[in-house]
């Protein structure tokens, strides 16, 4: 019997809802550096043993703004189907969330980073609209 995170998605399927996507948030720990641990590395383990998509949270698995991207990056290599990510255009004055949220320019910049990893990795990404 599998034991992860995966399973609770399966019980889900099991109760007839067949829209369910996994998200990674990363996991609490006793580091200072970062809000969470975010271990893209689960990644490939999880796509091994389950077949629903993964997305990563490299916003709130980090809390870091300077961390998002690096982060996002490697999910993007690491096999993750998308990113939730917070995005903000004065992120310095957001009601919640700001620590974390990106900048619309560096986003963007992002954006355009993720559009060379992806097919490097055999991933593809949609293409940006107008």
């Amino acid at each position: 019997m599998k034991s992860c995170c995966c399973c609770s998605g399966e019980y889900i399927l099991a109760g007839g809802n067949y829209d369910v996507i996994l998200c990674e948030r990363g996991i609490r720990t006793f580091e200072t550096l970062h809000a969470q641990y975010d271990g893209h590395f689960r990644h490939p383990v999880v796509k091994k043993l389950s077949h629903l998509p993964i997305i990563a949270d490299p916003s709130h698995g980090t809390g870091r703004r300077d961390m998002v991207a690096p982060m996002g990056r490697a999910a993007v290599a690491a096999g993750a189907d998308g990113l939730l990510m917070e995005v903000h255009p004065d992120p310095d004055h957001a009601l919640s969330d700001g620590a974390q949220s990106l900048r619309f320019e560096q986003f963007e910049e992002l954006m355009s980073q993720l559009r060379i990893i992806a097919p490097a990795v055999g991933r593809t990404m949609p293409e940006p609209r107008p």
